[in-house]
């Protein structure tokens, strides 16, 4: 099944020879239109994406991806389907920090199309929104969709032998994360410190100068505290609240708590949506009392795991204190894969002490509490499990069921969302110019397609 187009801000991402087209309409649906132009931006950028020429027929079928996104723009607006302001923001920060990167940067970005980044955000508003909505609407058309054992066993069986897949060695684990707590004396500590910090800086000590002497965050300390231009969105929730909320370059901000500690943060430069600031960070300490209160939590969890007076997820959600595992119950994501089975090396590139962890492991099994660092270096302890382990095999129910139900479940969506279409072009208007009309992927548009 496709995904409809969410490429980033297409229509005006045009190379020099895209420009040169003579833009004229070559599609309609209803009273939407599509622009050539909107297929030679598309096409510049998957060459642009990808480093790679285009397929044939890609602008068959990104013309055919365009059309189907006003059917479902439409009836989402039928549907009085709704996304909210904060929704479209958070997804224009996501994409400029994409493209950002694709460009070299945010000034360079701002370069290329000579506008700051609040004016291409609402330059570009509406098309997001528009795509949102779309998306939105395919997902409220497929979210019903269902299937039982017997269907996953019907798709199975329409696969030839010669041609089931061919699966590496896998493996499934999840983790229940006890990290020290900090007694409140050492907090009081950190905010006692951080508070004659600022004291220091307000009666006109250089801020940078005391960031390089104090500061406990590695990735600025060496820049008296400096972070770099950053967009809304991408800094802890608190610290950025209390960033942006400063007018003057020279502002120091109050104490602020974030997830990493204790912060005071002064301004250098704003522009628009990007701030320039530099900050102190103070993190409260814990001790090895501290660390040894969190593995006795642990060696409890996995006396009650072990003699199976809980299960792994109810032990999760009650002891974990890991948020982002914890929504997922426990079990790792594969960051390439989006699922929750890895490859060995996958797993090592994710964490490389957890495949030491799990080679002493079978599956079912539980780890006692073993001490290791997060992403952050910070030192707590965890409970490894082993759910399943797979040898390189070839695709089969019993070993794949879970992935097998994943595939029939997406052929079944592709089905309804592709009849949907169709019902919705016999009751449409619809043009393609002569120049698509003979490709594969535009015969289901022709049986409404007329002249402009």
């Amino acid at each position: 099944m496709r995904i409809i187009i969410t490429f980033l801000f297409s229509v005006s991402v045009l190379t020099t020879s895209a420009q040169k087209v003579v833009d004229k309409i070559v599609g309609v649906v209803n009273d939407k239109i599509i622009l050539l132009s909107d297929i030679e931006s598309q096409s510049q950028q998957y060459i642009q994406e990808y480093g790679a020429e285009l397929p044939a027929n890609m602008k068959c079928e990104l013309l055919d991806q365009l059309l189907i996104q006003k059917l479902l723009l439409a009836q989402a607006i039928l549907d009085s389907v709704e996304i909210a302001e904060e929704e479209v923001d958070n997804e224009l920060d996501k994409r400029i920090r994409y493209f950002s990167n694709m460009t070299g940067g945010i000034t360079k970005l701002e370069e290329y199309y000579g506008k700051s980044i609040v004016e291409i955000k609402d330059e570009f508003r509406t098309e997001i929104r528009d795509q949102m909505l779309s998306s939105r609407e395919q997902q409220n058309i497929i979210g019903d969709v269902k299937i039982n054992p017997s269907d996953v066993k019907v798709f199975f069986n329409t696969i030839s032998s010669d041609s089931l897949p061919f699966y590496d060695a896998e493996v499934q684990v999840g983790q229940i994360i006890f990290k020290p707590r900090v007694i409140p004396e050492m907090k009081q500590f950190a905010i006692d410190k951080i508070t004659e910090l600022r004291n220091r800086a307000l009666k006109g000590e250089d801020f940078a100068t005391l960031a390089s002497l104090y500061s406990e965050d590695p990735g600025s300390v060496d820049k008296g505290g400096a972070l770099d231009f950053v967009n809304r969105g991408e800094l802890d929730p608190n610290f950025e609240g209390a960033a942006f909320s400063l007018k003057i370059p020279g502002d120091i901000s109050p104490v602020v708590e974030s997830t990493f500690g204790y912060h005071i943060i002064q301004l250098i430069e704003r522009r628009g949506e990007r701030i320039n600031v530099r900050h102190i960070l103070i993190t409260p300490k814990t001790t090895s009392f501290d660390l040894t209160k969190a593995k006795s939590r642990g060696d409890t969890v996995y006396q009650k795991l072990s003699a199976g007076q809980i299960s792994f997820s109810d032990a999760v959600n009650k002891f974990s204190e890991d948020e982002d595992s914890k929504n997922n119950g426990g079990m790792l994501v594969n960051n390439n894969s989006g699922n929750t089975f890895f490859t060995i090396p996958d797993l090592g590139d994710n964490d490389k002490s957890l495949v030491f962890t799990i080679d002493s492991l079978k599956a079912g099994e539980f780890s006692k509490p073993e001490l290791f660092r997060d992403k952050d270096g910070k030192m707590m302890y965890r409970i490894v499990y082993l759910k399943t382990e797979s040898v390189a095999h070839k695709g089969n129910m019993k070993d794949d069921y879970d992935k097998f139900q994943a595939a029939a479940l997406s052929q079944k969506q592709a089905a309804v969302f592709s009849e949907w279409v169709k019902e919705k072009i016999a009751r449409s208007y619809t043009f393609i110019d002569p120049q698509f009309i003979d490709c594969d992927t535009m015969t289901k548009w022709k049986q409404n397609s007329q002249k402009p």
